[in-house]
Order: C-alpha cells, then structure tokens, then sequence
C-alpha cells in the first residue's frame, strides 16, 4: 500500500475529483448536492448547489463544469460508513448540469435522450473535439432496476446520442485511451471494464457479435464492483474499486494489479501535480480525499 496523505475529510460521499493547477481540487458531495473546492490545506467551499445527486465532473471547453448528476439516492450510515442506496422518494430524474464556477450558476442541458429520460449520469469524459461520453448507471429500486448505456453529446447543448444499449452491467466509469481510438467503460455489477473502438468522434466501431458494441478488456473474479476511472498516460486505465477497497490497475492488453487504500468505497482517482504524478482518490464511504505518489502518470485530460 502506497503512503496515503490525507488532504481533507468531513465530506459527504465525495466524488469527481478534478485537480487545478493552482493546487485546489474540485469534487462532488453526492449526499450534500453540491460542487465542492477542496484548497491544498483542506479548507472545503460550496461552489454550486447542484442537488440531487452530482457525480462525474470535467470541465468543458468553454471553462464550466459539466456535472452527471445521478437524481439522488436513498442513504444509510452503518456505523462510521455512509452508503448510497435505491431511488429515493425525492429523485429528480437523471440530468446533465453545466456549472458556471465563477457564479455558481447551474443549467440542466440535458434530461433525455430521443424521448427517453436520463436515469441517473454518473461518469463524464470529454474528447480532444469538445464533445463528451457519458455512462448513465440507472437506479435501483427495491424489485428492479433500469436498464441503461452510454452516451454521446455536444456541450452546446444541441445533440445527445445514445451510443450503447444495453449495458446491463451498470455502465459506471468512462475514459479515453491516449490516441482516443478506445472508449473505456467500467461495469459497476459485473466488476468489469469494457472497450469500444472508435472511428472518430463520436464514432463508435461496434463489436458485430456483441449486443452493445463492446469488447471484454477484463473482470474481476473476488465480487469486486468497479466505479469511476482514469486513464494513464501509457494507457492504464485505473479503477475505483468497491468491497476490495482500491484502485485496480488494468493495462490495455487486460492485465491487472491492485492498489488497496483500507475504504471498502474506494471511488474515483485523478491524477495531478507536478508531471500529474499524484493520484488524488475518493474515499467516498468515510468521506476523505487523500493523495498519494502514483506509479504512472496521469493522461493529461482536455480542457
């Protein structure tokens, strides 16, 4: 286990974190409902009250933050631990958000997709083009849960695709590699990570024998969940892991290692400092975010 430094707690399940250079990270409180920053000293400030329930965030080319905001969950403290859990009975339905940062000012720019509603956005990542990928995980409710996939959509708010269906895995983290001919997607269920191959932009090259397109970069076989991820700068992709808490590393050929961090929710990572050779993690359920040196660095992210 790496040597973890602890640079705030006291957060209501933390995820989202985007590194600045001026040393601040900003990140979502999911139970909180809002853009949290987060100084290098720990000092914690409300941005934006996005509500619901914000998860994935990146900043778009315009200089906002696009947030997948998931409606809400229900939630329960056991013991010291905070976890999320089915639809609650104030869900907002699944939203897009653009989060001016400077006002707090916060836009819902997409709800639905071809009539279809949102369900609950968790993981955004945005193309060199401007464009974003985005995994909608559904909710869960206490006899069903939805069926859901990923998406693709303009910041300007004028198209939204949906790239992939069905994901019945719980489509949860996403990424590029560095060449952004793969799209990565981490299945929260089935504790895999699946490829899309790409031809462009928004273009994805389907698996013709598969029924959403993908292809099987590896799984877990210790009842392992994945959650959001990042991606190296040798095209590791690098997921939060829960039960077994910590990141798991899996190279592109689907070889894996992993990280352990001592939170059963380890959650999301982000790479930044100097050469991005800082991993920044979410540990959701004691509400921390720590830092450590990483092995690898991190895939410097657009915009």
């Amino acid at each position: 286990m790496p040597e973890f430094t602890q640079i705030t707690d006291g957060l209501q399940f933390p995820e989202g974190p985007i590194w600045r250079p001026d040393g601040s990270l900003l990140l979502v409180e999911i139970q909180r409902g809002t853009l949290t920053r987060v100084d290098k000293d720990g000092r914690k400030e409300v941005v934006a009250e996005c509500g619901g329930g914000p998860n994935g965030a990146a900043f778009g080319p315009d200089g906002k933050v696009y947030v997948c905001n998931n409606g809400g969950f229900e939630w329960h403290q056991i013991g010291e631990l905070l976890l999320p859990g089915n639809q609650p009975a104030g869900y907002i339905g699944g939203r897009i958000q653009r989060v001016d940062i400077q006002s707090g000012v916060v836009d819902d720019l997409y709800t639905e997709c071809d009539g279809n509603p949102l369900r609950g956005p968790n993981d955004i990542v945005f193309d060199s083009q401007g464009g974003f990928w985005f995994t909608d995980l559904g909710k869960s409710r206490p006899r069903e849960r939805d069926r859901t996939g990923i998406f693709y959509a303009l910041a300007d708010g004028s198209s939204i695709r949906e790239m992939a269906f069905p994901m019945d895995g719980g489509p949860n983290g996403i990424g590029l590699s560095p060449e952004e001919d793969r799209l990565y997607v981490a299945e929260t269920y089935t504790g895999r990570v699946i490829f899309f191959e790409l031809d462009g932009p928004g273009q994805i090259r389907a698996n013709p024998v598969s029924r959403h397109g993908g292809y099987l970069l590896a799984g877990l076989s210790g009842g392992e969940m994945l959650d959001s991820l990042a991606v190296d700068a040798l095209g590791n992709v690098c997921v939060g892991t829960i039960v077994n808490g910590g990141i798991t590393v899996f190279s592109p050929k689907g070889e894996h290692h992993h990280v352990a961090t001592g939170d059963a929710l380890t959650t999301n990572i982000c790479f930044g400092g100097p050469g991005l050779e800082t991993a920044f993690i979410t540990l959701s359920s004691t509400g921390r975010l720590v830092s450590c040196p990483w092995e690898t660095p991190g895939l410097p992210l657009h915009f």
